[in-house]
């Protein structure tokens, strides 16, 4: 039986995003009425600039107090797309208080205070949703959380930011430099005025956390994450990369450990083989491969950010949440029973492609293979190229830790026929 009186929405930032999430609100009231048992309506909407011209949105629904909008009391789920930690840490917090579910897109604020929010939202025993934190449109969230519940996942590897995997992209396929490429990523709109927390990795970062706490059943927060940025990948490691069948992509990467005693989440380059699902994602799209015991692998791809993509994703969640709102239940909370350690990445093991410039003379290559024996670093292949007195040599390991790996450099550093590290990659995938 269809419920005449509506669900009262109020929308928390009206960007990119928030306009498209009012202008779906609109257009697709009535399948949205249809889908929910209920019609939803749109009861406010909060900015920082009143006077921009909102089309579509009455103005008499705009206001500048999201504090006073979200403790109303007759508001039953609060949106928030506005980014940042506070006042939207406080802002959803209040929402809580005052009887109302939340659907959120804050992956920086989640990948901080997730444990916190969740133990809010149960305390008041509501919803807190959040699809379009991860990978835009990619349904993703749900999936891991429900669809694989009774499986165990054992990795998550993807592609979560498309502003890099723009300019990787086009460092791969057009040559062009790293400067070149942010560049064309930054005029065509991919790219912000300040790229940092993308090109950095930081936005990968937070998505990674939110993903290995997910998948693992176990907190982890951001600053269980290791980060690298990508602003040191060079034309020249693309060539290296072409030479070993691989290409270079800024990756997410979480995993168990083989005796499932802890896990590790890590963002930075690597790469990988063309043979592998991920390395033809190209230009913004995200993607993300998921390995579990029972399903075996599965690949999640789409786009990952922009306004209508990340719209679908809040809508997503908004209709998930009227519908427990109309049932008097919640969905699924935080799952942290696992309570697993998180390793430091010293303990990570996996394969590196390190490019050294050394002598052109007699007994470098063995001087080199020495010092990683002494470390326990096992080498894969070498290739050694060079004239009048200087060489370039690239080392592709076996697997080996991150922290072998370092005790390796270092010792390389100290040669006398090293000149310098060109480049330090690992090699993922395979």
């Amino acid at each position: 039986m269809m419920r005449t009186r509506p669900l009262k929405v109020a929308l928390l930032g009206c960007g990119v995003v928030g306009s498209e999430v009012a202008r779906i609100m609109t257009t697709h009231a009535d399948d949205l009425t249809a889908r929910i048992g209920a019609p939803v309506e749109l009861a406010g909407v909060a900015v920082r600039r009143p006077d921009r011209v909102r089309e579509g949105i009455d103005q008499d629904l705009v206001t500048t107090d999201a504090t006073a909008l979200v403790k109303r009391g007759d508001i039953d789920v609060v949106v928030e797309v506005i980014g940042g930690i506070e006042p939207a840490r406080t802002l959803i917090t209040t929402a809580f208080e005052h009887g109302a579910s939340v659907v959120s897109a804050n992956k920086a604020l989640l990948a901080q205070d997730g444990a916190a929010l969740h133990a809010a939202a149960g305390q008041h025993d509501k919803d807190l949703y959040y699809e379009a934190a991860v990978a835009g449109a990619i349904p993703l969230l749900r999936p891991l959380r429900e669809s694989l519940a009774g499986d165990k996942i054992n990795r998550v590897m993807g592609i979560v930011n498309g502003t890099t995997n723009f300019i990787l992209d086009k460092m791969d396929s057009t040559g062009a430099g790293y400067q070149e490429a942010l560049d064309e990523a930054t005029a065509l709109g991919y790219a912000e005025a300040d790229p940092t927390a993308d090109v950095e990795g930081f936005d990968a970062a937070a998505k990674a956390a939110i993903l290995a706490g997910i998948s693992f059943h176990t907190r982890v927060r951001l600053d269980d994450v290791y980060r690298e940025g990508m602003t040191e990948v060079t034309a020249a490691d693309f060539a290296s990369a072409r030479e070993m069948g691989c290409t270079i992509k800024l990756l997410a990467i979480c995993e168990r450990a083989a005796d499932g005693a802890s896990v590790t989440a890590r963002v930075h380059p690597a790469m990988i083989p063309l043979s592998h699902p991920l390395a033809s994602v190209r230009g913004a799209y995200n993607a993300v491969f998921v390995e579990s015991d029972a399903a075996g692998q599965l690949m999640f791809y789409g786009p990952g950010a922009g306004g209508s993509p990340t719209a679908s994703a809040v809508l997503g969640d908004l209709v998930a949440v009227c519908r427990n709102r109309l049932n008097g239940a919640t969905g699924p909370g935080e799952s942290a029973y696992a309570a697993l350690p998180v390793s430091p990445m010293g303990d990570v093991v996996t394969r590196y492609h390190i490019s050294l410039d050394v002598a052109d003379k007699p007994g470098v290559l063995a001087q080199v293979a020495t010092v990683f024996a002494e470390h326990g670093v096992s080498i894969d292949t070498v290739r050694q190229s060079g004239k009048d007195g200087e060489a370039s040599l690239v080392v592709v390991t076996h697997r080996a830790s991150d922290a072998a790996l370092t005790g390796t450099v270092e010792a390389l550093r100290k040669l006398d026929t090293v000149r310098g590290v060109a480049s330090i990659m690992r090699v993922e995938g395979e």
